[in-house]
């Protein structure tokens, strides 16, 4: 097997040649593949190479791809649809984004679904594993946990029991994730673990298993992923406690920096958050951003309003669904109405568009900013981010990770990988403090001596996850001071980065959406065309028996549940046919009552 055309990365290449080893059978030992992979160093990537491969090799019939959340099921088909890595790599396989309809994968590679969907569905998944040899890719594996006996009752625990069986019944398995920890320090599910110092810790070197990893360091040394520079903002904030308005003293002003978590730390922050310092902090963001747009569209020769990509973008990550529908009228204000409405999107679980704007933030030049609390913190492929205002009150590392790198992708439009840079506004608080004093140990770049924050070697703390603080009543709050933290690479970096990416791809969902839209408006236009002459009795109306005489047609398959081969002949069919003239296919049939009214003599005889 050649090696690819276009570069890979150090974990990239790893897993090709691990691929290319079990398909000379020179590992048969290995069924279980476990990738850590930093986040944004490119993951996406792997279930590509190892399908591409294993799939060729007659190892495994499908490949069935489980991620934890809808928005990132259309990025997952891109993946296999992308034309450069389809040449690079000499595969020609495609997947689907599929619901829980029968057939999921409708005669293509396999189907891409999600942990809430294999919940819902779990013998239907099922069913599909047994009946094809199966690679199972499940991405961001640490949000399932290890089950304890008889234990029932949540979300994150229905996934695991409905998952578990379909680990057991794939053929190979791959695994992804960017942290190998979970917030409330229990196992994850199927990884081997053994004891070290008292504590379980992943087992690397467990039978059967192969570990690939990839850490920041490296993804820097490789050009990767982009160095990130912290604006920490520190401020003062005042509340009243036990949730009355009167007869108790005001509390604060208390500062959000300290030298260490106090009893102050988390109602400072969730006072900050909701007043008047998240305002300063998103303004500052903000306007990092015009700045950086407007430095680009300078260095380029760039009108104003011309739309290009490349710019950057800004992500603000909001405590709550509350609070981004504030921050995202806060925004909208700093702007000319029309501009408001084109630059500034909201994307939360409340937002009936919520998918589209995700969508348009990704692909398109506009809109620049997106409001979200948590639908874009993980696995978001927009590299286009540049600034991320984390105005989240979460203080776990894999969380933080996960959300500041959505602003380090490299962005292929944006020139030089030199210069580029991600920019992460933030609370000067204790946690986050211990957070970036580990990403500086991690990648070894602090640019000059700076004191540590007192405990940042300390355990983990736990997040601040709770939307309300019960009591805690916020009053106001402002900043004081911004300070910078530019994190920056070692000597180590020498390596040219990866090429850009090529155009964006089309994935087999939407090419199923589009022509079934085009089948739907050919049925329709038929319908409208032959009202006149046709005269309905008592029943459905005539586009719906219409449709129901195409689904006869067709082996009695819906539109819903067709191929992209077989929409594509429904189509064919239409141009050439008139529905009108197999009518006869719903004599008996009740539901499709009809009758025929010629509207003059000789109507049989159509021109042409």
């Amino acid at each position: 097997m050649s090696a690819p055309s276009r570069p890979l990365r150090s974990h990239q290449r790893s897993l090709f040649e691990l691929v290319a080893a079990l398909a000379r059978g020179e590992a048969s030992g290995v069924a279980d593949i476990l990738a850590a992979v930093t986040p944004g160093g490119g993951k996406s990537l792997l279930p590509v190479i190892a399908a591409s491969r294993l799939i060729v090799s007659g190892l495994v019939d499908r490949v069935v791809w489980v991620v934890p959340r809808d928005s990132l099921r259309l990025q997952a088909e891109e993946a296999f649809a992308d034309p450069a890595w389809r040449s690079a790599l000499n595969h020609s396989l495609s997947v689907r984004a599929a619901d829980n309809s029968p057939d999921p994968s409708r005669g293509l590679a396999g189907y891409v679904t999600t942990y809430q969907a294999v919940a819902a569905a779990p013998a239907l998944h099922l069913a599909e594993m047994r009946r094809h040899r199966t690679l199972l890719v499940v991405d961001e594996v640490h949000h399932l946990p290890a089950l304890a006996d008889g234990e029932t009752g949540s979300e994150a625990a229905a996934w695991s029991s409905a998952l578990l069986p379909l680990f057991q019944a794939a053929r190979l398995r791959l695994l992804l994730s960017g942290t190998l920890e979970r917030a409330d320090g229990r196992r994850i599910l199927w990884l081997p673990y053994r004891q070290q110092a008292g504590a379980p810790v992943p087992d690397i070197d467990a039978p059967g298993w192969a570990v690939i990893g990839y850490s920041r360091a490296e993804a820097l040394a490789e050009k990767a992923v982009l160095p990130v520079n912290f604006g920490a903002l520190d401020g003062e904030a005042s509340w009243l406690e036990g949730g009355r308005t009167s007869g108790q003293a005001r509390v604060g002003p208390h500062r959000l920096s300290g030298p260490g978590p106090s009893a102050t730390t988390r109602p400072a922050l969730f006072t900050a958050l909701r007043t008047g310092f998240a305002r300063d902090l998103l303004r500052e963001a903000f306007f990092a951003t015009r700045r950086l747009r407007a430095e680009r569209r300078r260095q380029r020769g760039l009108g104003a309003t011309e739309a290009v990509r490349g710019l950057g973008k800004l992500l603000v990550v909001a405590p709550d669904q509350a609070s981004a529908q504030s921050y995202h009228a806060m925004i909208q204000a700093w702007m000319p109405e029309e501009q408001a409405r084109r630059d500034v999107r909201i994307a939360t679980s409340a937002e009936a568009d919520a998918h589209a704007a995700l969508a348009a933030f990704r692909l398109t030049p506009e809109p620049a900013v997106l409001v979200t609390v948590a639908m874009a913190y993980e696995g978001l492929d927009a590299p286009e981010v540049a600034v991320v205002a984390a105005l989240t009150h979460i203080r776990s590392r894999p969380w933080l990770e996960q959300m500041i790198a959505r602003a380090t992708r490299v962005d292929p439009h944006a020139g030089d990988y030199a210069d580029q840079h991600a920019l992460v506004f933030h609370p000067d608080d204790p946690l986050f403090a211990q957070f970036r004093a580990r990403i500086e140990t991690e990648q070894a770049t602090a640019t000059r001596p700076r004191k540590r924050p007192t405990g940042a070697a300390s355990p983990e703390p736990h997040p601040l996850a709770r939307e309300t603080d019960e009591g805690i009543v916020p009053l106001e709050s402002n900043a004081l001071g911004l300070r910078y933290a530019m994190l920056r690479p070692g000597p180590a970096v020498a390596l040219a980065r990866p090429e850009a990416t090529e155009a964006a791809p089309v994935p087999p969902s939407r090419i199923e959406r589009a022509l079934r839209a085009r089948v739907a408006a050919m049925v329709t236009a038929q319908a409208v065309e032959d009202e006149a002459e046709l005269r309905s009795a008592p029943g459905a109306p005539l586009p719906h028996r219409y449709n129901a005489v195409l689904k006869r047609l067709f082996g009695n398959k819906s539109r819903a549940a067709m191929t992209v081969e077989e929409l594509e002949a429904a189509l064919a069919w239409l141009e050439r046919n008139r529905l009108q003239d197999h009518l006869h296919l719903l004599e008996g049939d009740s539901r499709y009552a009809w009758s025929v009214r010629r509207r003059w003599a000789g109507m049989e005889r159509r021109p042409g």
